[in-house]
């Protein structure tokens, strides 16, 4: 603060000279800064330097930015990385979540956050990132000793962490509903550009021309993207076999996630009072979301979303049923979707290639996980050279690289995050909500019903990651550290809303008008 006023003094002095002296001198420094990124680094980078300067100013005065940024990314540019070396690439995503860290700690240093929030949720995840630690540390007793691959292994290890430890971040920032609202609007958003861009590139791809795909694809290359007419992916990497969506997440099974998480969390918006982003945009932005989720025929992320629904159905908002009814009926019926309903089919007799690799890995992991039950292997690989860390599962991928201990702890902290949400439910109950529709928070300004919504869909949302961890491994693996990330922002943004909504009911509960 003092830094600003200094130089608010300068800029804004009476006497006109220091003003126009200290202009001048703030544009040739910048002037020169360009010159010579232009010169040394080309017209593309050059402007991406600038502009993520610009976002690193903003992100000091608002960490909401810094919250936009990460999503961003996550969502749109998920493997990108900075054309250098500094002993490694960085990725957008380490600076991304290393500026909102770093914002957080100057609000602790400053004094703009005076206390620390733990909530019943912060022993349980310690616990799984000291297990985390521990197995990391045991890992290394039997990993190459290439300085190269310890630091590959290190920084990976680390980035994860850190995505852990968002929860704790969130939890302790996001603290009214305003921003909450916020936060998880720019989720959906990121995830709707993420979709119609995958639309999009799918139908010049099969319609038009699969070369303009792959050229424009291919030139994300100079961000750590892959090239050539890999960047096209179809059923078993078959090209005889139908195509599949892939944005700019490179896998179509990643992209499948983000929209399976990304969708539960949207739905309950089309059922509150007062939506974060008014119907007439949220229902084309779900149908593009939905239509990209089934481009990417990621069978996992579908049953996870499916899941994901039912609960909500079951739970809240009956009128869900005639929804899924009638999206079951139409994949039966038309002709476009028969193509996945027969890779469905597929999957569930076990028929297809990919299917029947996947019994194979959860076979191979069994076998890893009986000879190292306990911690498990660490995070670099098996000491057997007849067994492998690598499987389409979560929760056995988890016991490979934590043993039982570490996947116990894990299910203990998602445990406790719903035995919250089934305690809290009683106060989102469809009757209070009736009641409280109409009273708007002057501080906020939106009703509790907005609030419930956000709060069941981030629930939901974590629901689905969850059952989708059934089939995929993406939110805890060292090589997407992007799913980590949405992973554990979802537990910190629902662990949020439950603050808030046990709040409000404990003000009501106090008032004296109650």
């Amino acid at each position: 603060m003092m830094t600003q006023d200094w130089l608010y003094r300068i800029f804004a002095s009476r006497h006109r000279w220091l003003s126009a002296l200290a202009t001048l001198a703030a544009c040739a420094v910048l002037a020169v800064g360009v010159g010579f990124l232009l010169s040394e680094l080309g017209p593309l980078i050059a402007g991406v330097g600038m502009v993520g300067l610009f976002l690193g100013i903003w992100m000091l005065q608002d960490i909401e930015v810094a919250y936009w940024t990460v999503i961003g990314v996550v969502c749109l540019l998920p493997f990108a990385s900075f054309p250098f070396d500094l002993g490694f690439t960085p990725t957008l995503l380490d600076a991304a979540l290393g500026a909102l860290f770093f914002v957080w700690l100057l609000q602790i240093a400053s004094g703009a956050q005076e206390t620390f929030v733990a909530t019943p949720l912060g022993l349980p995840i310690a616990v799984f990132m000291l297990l985390a630690v521990g197995s990391f540390i045991f890992g290394l007793g039997h990993v190459p000793l290439a300085l190269g691959f310890l630091q590959t292994y290190l920084r990976r290890f680390a980035e994860v962490m850190l995505s852990v430890a968002l929860f704790f971040l969130v939890v302790n920032t996001v603290q009214d509903a305003s921003r909450l609202r916020r936060v998880v609007r720019a989720l959906i958003l990121g995830s709707f550009i993420s979709a119609l861009l995958g639309v999009v590139l799918y139908i010049i791809a099969d319609q038009i021309s699969a070369d303009a795909v792959i050229q424009a694809l291919s030139a994300l290359g100079r961000i750590g993207y892959p090239t050539g007419p890999g960047v096209l992916r179809y059923i078993r990497d078959n090209p005889e076999l139908p195509l599949r969506a892939t944005s700019t997440a490179v896998d179509p099974n990643v992209l499948g996630s983000l929209l399976n998480v990304t969708l539960a969390i949207s739905v309950p918006q089309l059922f509150t009072h007062r939506p974060i982003i008014p119907r007439r945009y949220l229902l084309p932005m779900l149908g593009v979301m939905a239509l990209c989720l089934g481009l990417t025929m990621s069978r996992g992320s579908m049953v996870g979303l499916a899941a994901a629904l039912f609960l909500m159905a079951a739970l809240r908002y009956r009128r869900l049923w005639i929804i899924l009814a009638g999206t079951l009926l139409l994949m039966l019926l038309l002709p476009q979707t028969q193509e996945l309903v027969s890779h469905f089919l597929e999957g569930f007799f076990v028929e297809d290639l990919a299917t029947q690799m996947r019994m194979g890995e959860y076979k191979d992991a069994l076998i890893l996980i009986r000879r190292y039950p306990l911690l498990g292997v660490g995070f670099a690989g098996s000491p057997d050279i007849d067994t492998y860390i690598g499987v389409a599962n979560l929760y056995l991928l988890i016991a490979e690289e934590m043993g039982l201990v570490g996947l116990t702890s894990f299910i203990v902290a998602m445990g406790a995050v719903f035995i919250r949400f089934w305690r809290v439910r009683r106060t989102t109950s469809p009757r209070q909500s009736a009641a409280e529709s109409q009273q708007v928070d002057t501080d906020t300004q939106f009703d509790a019903t907005t609030l419930e919504a956000l709060w069941w869909g981030l629930h939901a949302g974590l629901a689905g990651a969850l059952a989708g961890g059934v089939f995929d491994h993406y939110f805890f693996n060292l090589d997407f550290h992007h799913s980590v990330t949405l992973f554990w922002l979802v537990v910190g943004l629902a662990t949020a809303a439950t603050e808030l909504i046990q709040h409000r009911s404990t003000t009501r509960e106090s008032s004296p008008s109650s």
